[in-house]
């Protein structure tokens, strides 16, 4: 079986994050942000509850590493 213990890897004080970098990507190894399936983050944003992404180009997007902390620390509260 697995390890499911989440790894804590430090923010960045500013910039972006890419969904891959939030959720977790187990093709490389990423380990998740926030423990949750990417249909249903990115569900979440569609309804308001996790914060919008930025376009950065034309097949790129990110979400602001400050918002991705704040959505933590509210998840977090929450529990």
């Amino acid at each position: 079986m697995a390890n499911t213990t989440p790894t804590t890897t430090p923010l960045p004080p500013t910039g972006f994050l890419r969904l891959a970098q939030i959720v977790g990507n187990p093709k490389t190894n990423t380990p998740p942000l926030i423990p949750i399936a990417r249909t249903s983050f990115l569900n979440g944003v569609k309804s308001g509850k996790y914060p919008k992404p930025i376009k950065l180009g034309l097949r790129t997007t990110a979400w602001k590493v400050q918002d991705i902390k704040d959505l933590i620390e509210n998840i977090g509260g929450a529990a």
